[in-house]
């Protein structure tokens, strides 16, 4: 579990192919990984992925062929959003972030305001009913509040410290980018498919005794 506060950018050192999918050795930048180990998990871009290496400042991961199908994939040189998970202690500062991608979003728009940036993104269909004004979302596994939503498009609003703490300042239109919706917001559509489903019960029949 994480919070979708970023800890650090780091790089995609290299990638070898195997027969699951890829070997990642990944530069963790200025995160420490001294208090990490084999076994431990890290998020990549809002990937959840397992250490299986470590060194000095570089861990290995390996990334399945499914992960590489639901995500914007992982290219030598990318650089890429880290995060440790979430200890029981921790502050929560942003939200509670899966690691488990649900979909790859399109930038549509990144324009200036001010100080700031305004970012739009065009989400799948499918997950655009999960994307509520005010509500959040994390991107590259960093989160966000949603300012606006039309369609399958919403916006967000980036401060300098987020433009400086991440990857997303160097986004351009067009640009592949992972999403998470907020988890709550699935349980919330479970729970009323599973209120729908079950049948309305029947009045229990009352029988009064005759005088």
């Amino acid at each position: 579990m994480f919070t979708g506060i970023v800890a650090a950018v780091g790089s995609v050192a290299a990638a070898a192919p195997g027969a699951g999918g890829l070997r990642l050795r990944l530069a963790s930048g200025e995160m420490d990984l001294g208090d990490v180990g084999v076994g431990d998990s890290i998020a990549v871009n809002g990937v959840c992925l397992t250490i299986v290496a470590l060194a000095a400042a570089e861990f290995g991961a390996d990334v399945s062929h499914e992960t590489l199908a639901c995500t914007a994939g992982f290219a030598v040189g990318d650089r890429v959003n880290l995060e440790k998970a979430l200890r029981l202690a921790d502050r929560l500062g942003g939200h509670l972030v899966a690691g488990h991608v649900d979909g790859v979003g399109r930038v549509a728009r990144f324009e200036p305001a001010g100080d700031n940036r305004l970012l739009a993104i065009s989400a799948p269909r499918e997950l655009a009913k999960y994307i509520a004004r005010k509500g959040s979302v994390a991107v590259n596994g960093v989160s966000l509040t949603i300012n606006d939503v039309e369609g399958a498009e919403f916006v967000v609003n980036l401060i300098p410290h987020t433009l400086a703490a991440t990857n997303l300042s160097g986004l351009r239109a067009g640009d592949r980018v992972n999403l998470e919706v907020d988890m709550l917001a699935r349980y919330v559509e479970r729970l009323s498919e599973a209120s729908q489903s079950v049948p309305a019960s029947k009045p229990t029949p009352r029988f009064h005794r005759g005088k």
